[in-house]
């Protein structure tokens, strides 16, 4: 049980008789542990609830007062003294004041509902306050994915429009009858990919990428073009998840290409082919 949070409340609750359930069950097991603490605050607060008893400026109701005249009138002569254990502060104040009983029960009332709402504001507070957390981190969780799910929802947009211009490019210039169509075959260890080259020698071309899984990280597809015996860098590009992706290709000043290719180059890209040629033109 946790000392600085619920003893000094259990025990006055438990003291007006009005703590049940569970927690009735653990603070009587508690008790019989031989809790010093406890036990000294359980007898404090009964001794308070005497004390307020006697001091409230209260009258009985008449009937309650009826009542125990007639039981002080016929108690015969003699009768027992009060019980000794009994305190005797008790069995002065009880002379005193032969209301005790009843504004007793009245203060004990008054204070079960007080201690009793404080007990259950303070249980119910930490558990709205625990809901109110897991809410807060559930949204900005949600948040977080509605922004990711966002980003990568525009970058698809763009991807389209961008290859949406390419086939519309493409489209034009295959009706130029200068535009020759070159096709690509996979190599080393991508053999199922293929590729297709719509090439005009003044205006340029686009590339069409299939079945060619994405570059490792770090690295992208290099395209070359070669019109004599060297290599020309002509753009970088990667494909999707899919194996698709497309490229454009800008003219080549020296000459009439013969051939095209694909290599696996850093991202950053390289004026010469360094790695595995994964694409090249029959």
């Amino acid at each position: 049980m946790n000392h600085d949070d619920n003893h000094e409340t259990l025990a006055a609750v438990y003291a007006l008789g009005a703590l049940d359930g569970e927690d009735l069950a653990v603070f009587e097991r508690h008790l019989e542990q031989g809790c010093a603490r406890c036990s000294s605050l359980l007898r404090d607060s009964a001794e308070a609830l005497v004390g307020l008893a006697t001091t409230v400026p209260m009258a009985p109701p008449p009937e309650v007062k009826a009542r125990l005249l007639q039981r002080i009138a016929t108690t015969p002569a003699g009768a027992p003294a009060p019980s000794a254990t009994v305190t005797p502060i008790v069995r002065a104040r009880a002379r005193r004041s032969p209301w005790v009983p009843w504004v007793a029960g009245a203060v004990a009332a008054a204070l079960v509902a007080a201690l009793t709402a404080t007990f259950v504001a303070s249980r119910y507070e930490g558990y709205v306050g625990q809901v109110a957390r897991d809410l807060s981190r559930r949204y900005e969780t949600r948040l977080t994915e509605a922004t990711a799910e966002n980003s990568r929802f525009r970058d698809e947009v763009t991807a389209l429009r961008d290859q949406l211009g390419a086939y519309r490019n493409a489209a034009e210039l295959l009706g130029d009858p200068a535009t020759r169509v070159v096709d690509l075959r996979g190599l080393g260890p991508s053999p199922a990919a293929t590729a297709r080259v719509v090439w005009h020698e003044r205006t340029g071309g686009h590339l069409f990428v299939a079945n060619l899984p994405p570059a490792p990280t770090g690295k992208k597809y290099e395209l070359w073009t070669i019109a004599g015996k060297t290599p020309r860098p002509a753009g970088l590009f990667q494909t999707d998840q899919n194996g698709q992706g497309s490229a454009r290709i800008e003219p080549v000043p020296d000459g009439p290409v013969k051939v095209f290719a694909v290599t696996v180059e850093p991202e950053a890209g390289v004026p010469a082919p360094t790695g595995p040629m994964v694409l090249a033109s029959r």
